[in-house]
């Protein structure tokens, strides 16, 4: 692992997290062994220079690893050269752009219930901290009545402040060739630097 000092206390690594390392390393390891050829996927989000993101492919895992810092994903390369790990199957990915279309009422895997009411806000504000240092832009649409284009604006220009940009959200339409006029089809709220 290559440390680098910084001036506000970091060095690269956080070695209290070992323990979590050892942890799900060995719950992939177990899973591989049962599941045989199927892999063990990790979406490792906020990755920063890569501890966990090793840890996940040294035992076995195909791993996707998210930040928001070219440099700290970049950094994050380094290390996983450095531990001969380089070759593992690992996503690296810095975010310039989000697109999302989540679904107006849905359930999970194991009954979770997503109620985009609810829980858009904080997904935004979540997927917000995912972006390169200079996004792109950022897209949600949206079929449900009670998110206006309005609150599309709001909830968007609220979370991407930091980056600058303007938000512009409209309704979405077909068009009805026999009249002229447009059939309402829901919102999209667009952000862009």
């Amino acid at each position: 692992f290559n440390l680098k000092p910084f001036s506000f206390k970091h060095t690269g690594i956080f070695p209290e997290q070992a323990a979590n390392w050892d942890w799900f390393g060995k719950i992939i390891s177990d899973a591989r062994k049962e599941r045989g050829s199927e892999p063990v996927k990790v979406l490792n989000l906020f990755a920063y220079t890569g501890g966990a993101t090793l840890a996940c492919a040294a035992a076995g895992a195909n791993v996707t690893h998210v930040d928001a810092s070219k440099g700290i994903v970049a950094w994050a390369k380094e290390n996983a050269q450095s531990s001969g790990l380089i070759d593992k199957p690992i996503r690296w990915i810095v975010d310039d752009a989000i697109i999302m279309d989540p679904p107006s009422y849905g359930r999970g895997p194991k009954g979770e219930i997503w109620k985009i009411e609810e829980a858009i806000h904080p997904l935004v504000k979540l997927c917000a901290q995912l972006l390169s240092d200079e996004p792109l832009f950022f897209l949600i649409n949206s079929y449900t009545t009670g998110l206006q284009p309005a609150v599309l604006t709001y909830m968007l220009s609220t979370e991407l402040l930091s980056f600058g940009g303007h938000c512009d959200s409209q309704e979405v339409g077909l068009p009805v060739s026999s009249n002229g006029l447009v059939l309402p089809c829901g919102a999209s709220g667009r952000w862009m630097k």
